[in-house]
């Protein structure tokens, strides 16, 4: 039993690093519903900035303000010179259109800080703590807890003030929005500046346990069991599918993979994210779409 109860925690205390991921994902399509292919790269540019400009000599907070500046840069262009001139265009188009910004973050990353892998320490220590008995990893309890704050603040932010309902607003009928005077151009800015701030904490977290290479920007496929599994619309719910993907895999790996092979690890999510598209499409908290017959 406590073995088990190791692989749980261990297992569901990873699976949150799959959720910080997923959670800019849910900023951006709750905004514009348009799923974010560029998240992943978002996350690599993010890290590779992050971990040059300290190497370069500048203090963490320096290294951390000027890499969210340089993202909240990148919405706006992104707004100017993608989204709004495919405005009103196909969930397809929007789809292939952050498919190419996806490289195009990957080619800028490359063109300005190069293909080195970096080592990154951001002083969360990965050693075993022993906490009820059982032997957990340190950093996987600081990722935790950061992803815990970010996600009580993220869903403040966006369930209970003006902006939230704005971002629903927008989302839900872009035309409507625009006519009660929200500007959907503020509204796209501030959602991808939010994916933005949260690619930036998954890029460092994930940057710190295996190093900041253009592999990070692969960990997008990682995320996507887990955004289809708790909703495309909720915070909290991909936080859940989060743990219970990450758990899931861990113990299908050790009690399941000497009965039918190892590699179940790799394949797992993808299964649970099947299973849920055929019995339940929205996810465990999405929200359903609702129309007027």
């Amino acid at each position: 039993m406590s073995f088990f109860l190791n692989v749980l925690v261990g297992g569901a205390l990873a699976g949150v690093m799959y959720a910080l991921v997923a959670i800019g994902f849910v900023l951006i399509y709750r905004a514009s519903g348009v799923f974010n292919f560029a998240q992943g790269t978002m996350i690599l540019f993010a890290a590779l900035t992050f971990a040059n400009l300290v190497e370069m000599g500048a203090p963490m907070l320096l290294a951390f303000l000027v890499t969210f500046a340089l993202l909240i840069g990148s919405a706006f262009l992104t707004e100017r010179l993608v989204l709004r001139p495919l405005a009103n265009r196909s969930v397809i188009t929007l789809f292939l259109a952050t498919l190419g910004l996806s490289y195009i973050f990957e080619g800028v990353a490359q063109i300005a800080w190069g293909t080195q892998v970096h080592s990154l320490d951001i002083g969360l220590p990965d050693e075993p703590v022993d906490l009820f008995g059982l032997s957990i990893s340190s950093f996987d309890l600081a990722a935790t807890a950061i992803a815990a704050l970010l996600v009580v603040g993220l869903a403040l932010l966006t369930g209970r003030t003006g902006l939230g309902l704005a971002l629903r607003a927008v989302a839900a009928d872009p035309l409507a929005a625009l006519s009660i005077g929200i500007r959907q151009e503020r509204v796209t800015v501030i959602a991808w500046s939010l994916a933005g701030f949260v690619a930036l904490v998954a890029g460092l977290l994930w940057g710190a346990r295996s190093g900041v290479q253009f592999s990070l920007a692969l960990i997008v496929l990682k995320a996507l069991p887990v955004l289809i599994i708790g909703g495309f619309t909720s915070v909290g719910g991909v936080i859940v599918a989060g743990i219970v993907v990450g758990a899931g895999e861990k113990l299908a790996e050790i009690f399941l993979g000497p009965v039918i092979g190892s590699g179940i690890e790799n394949w797992f999510a993808y299964v649970l994210a099947l299973l849920f598209l055929m019995i339940r499409p929205t996810g465990l908290f999405g929200q359903r779409d609702l129309a007027r017959i």
